[in-house]
């Protein structure tokens, strides 16, 4: 890879919240700013613009408290959102690879994208680096620090103020540059907002120590769960296909865990996100982890603290409706 474009953006939104929010563009973006890095993590060239909404003509208070930008300022100074895009991309060059801090962006920018009537012309899948995941994996934490705090950690200088999308980038650049980045540069991450339309587009990556697989779009959840690539449980090293110790099972229909035993690697556990792109349709992200007898013993407990919940749910229903008998 010979670049890459460190993005940041600016969104608003319905100052009425959900009730005042177009389903097809819940955040318009209103500022983007990126940096271009070298191989070398060096800032080569710096990209920014403002962009003249077509959709929330309000500034959403929150927005205006964070950034300090006002709906008179975007009309003076921005620009139409295509012409904005198209100067971006030629910025962008051909050769370069994504970086953001945290996941929305690259999904908000294509969803801009769309509603403009504007081609994706980036690469399928759209794989990128989510810097806020990697900074979490150097460090050996599960928590997802701010950038602010990175860059206070990383002791760099804070020359610039934050929240608004040039200096955030410029200094998620910066970061980028201070972590060891190369050390953690297997870890790409996928964006979701095109999913698979077809079993040959689905995805499948391995990672040091997990495998990720993506599946095509579904009509409902329910097919997505009748899916044998979606549910067997293959060793991500030997390819073996594994039966079962503990089979799927959900507390919310949105996350759902399985544990399988590889007779050379161990334990296997399964996790399945359950996402649903902007059609309505669904489709499942899942991960599979060679973990040891505790992370096993934890699967087995949530399993159990599952059939709690399902039994005292069933208590409670059955007890409503034999109240309910009475009262008739």
């Amino acid at each position: 890879m010979a670049q890459f474009i460190v993005l940041d953006l600016e969104w608003n939104q319905s100052p009425a919240g959900r009730d005042g929010a177009l389903d097809r563009l819940p955040f318009e973006i209103i500022e983007i700013g990126a940096v271009k890095l070298n191989a070398s993590l060096q800032i080569i060239s710096e990209f920014h613009r403002l962009i003249r909404p077509r959709v929330y003509r309000q500034m959403h208070f929150k927005i205006s408290e964070v950034t300090h930008m006002s709906m008179e300022e975007l009309d003076a100074r921005g620009e139409d959102f295509p012409s904005v895009m198209a100067d971006f991309l030629e910025w962008c060059g051909d050769d370069y690879r994504f970086c953001t801090w945290g996941s929305m962006d690259l999904t908000e920018l294509q969803r801009n994208m769309v509603y403009h009537g504007l081609d994706l012309p980036f690469s399928y899948p759209l794989l990128y680096y989510d810097l806020q995941k990697i900074y979490s994996l150097i460090r050996g934490i599960k928590q997802r620090e701010s950038l602010d705090t990175a860059v206070e950690e990383l002791q760099i200088r804070e020359d610039r103020p934050f929240h608004r999308a040039l200096d955030d980038a410029w200094y998620t650049g910066r970061v980028m540059s201070e972590m060891d980045f190369y050390s953690m540069v297997e870890f790409v991450s996928v964006d979701y907002f095109r999913p698979p339309e077809t079993e040959e587009e689905e995805i499948y990556l391995e990672f040091p120590g997990y495998a990720k697989f993506v599946s095509r779009r579904y009509e409902t959840r329910e097919e997505v769960l009748k899916e044998r690539r979606v549910m067997e449980m293959v060793c991500y090293q030997c390819r073996r296909t594994l039966r079962k110790k503990i089979r799927w099972f959900s507390m919310n229909q949105k996350f759902y865990f399985c544990l399988a035993v590889c007779p050379e690697h161990g334990y296997l556990k399964g996790k399945i996100r359950m996402k649903r792109s902007d059609d309505g349709s669904y489709f499942a992200v899942k991960t599979t982890k060679l973990v040891g007898e505790e992370s096993a013993g934890q699967i087995e407990k949530k399993r159990e603290e599952c059939r709690k919940k399902r039994a005292d749910r069933s208590r409670v229903k059955r007890t409503a409706q034999t109240g309910s008998k009475k009262n008739g």
